[in-house]
């Protein structure tokens, strides 16, 4: 089995697409349905961590700004990663993942060993 990383992202900021509370309550009970399923098929590689909304950004001239980015309508809302035999697997895993309701995306990379 390979690691795969699942980035999910989705517009977080335009007023007019934000769950309503009711919503986002059912919401959140599916993402907690989905990683119940995926721990008890042992897809999951990490167990599940809460992290921060915001953060730092780092830049190449090594200034550090406060972030996500304002002015980027889609952000990161977090991330998790599975277990899965190849790209395609892990593409039909990700077809589960709740963020794809709120018209968000799911990034999917493999993790490779140096």
């Amino acid at each position: 089995m390979n690691e795969f990383l699942l980035v999910f992202r989705r517009d977080y900021k335009t007023k007019e697409i934000q769950p309503s509370p009711e919503q986002l309550q059912a919401h959140l009970s599916r993402w907690r349905e989905w990683f119940d399923d995926l721990k008890e098929r042992d897809l999951l590689a990490r167990p599940l961590q809460p992290w921060e909304s915001t953060g730092k950004v780092l830049k190449h001239d090594k200034s550090v700004t406060d972030g996500p980015y304002a002015e980027i309508k889609e952000s990161i809302g977090g991330f998790v990663v599975i277990r899965a035999e190849n790209h395609e697997e892990a593409v039909e895993i990700a077809k589960g993942s709740p963020i794809l309701e709120l018209g968000g995306t799911v990034e999917i990379r493999m993790a490779f060993g140096l």
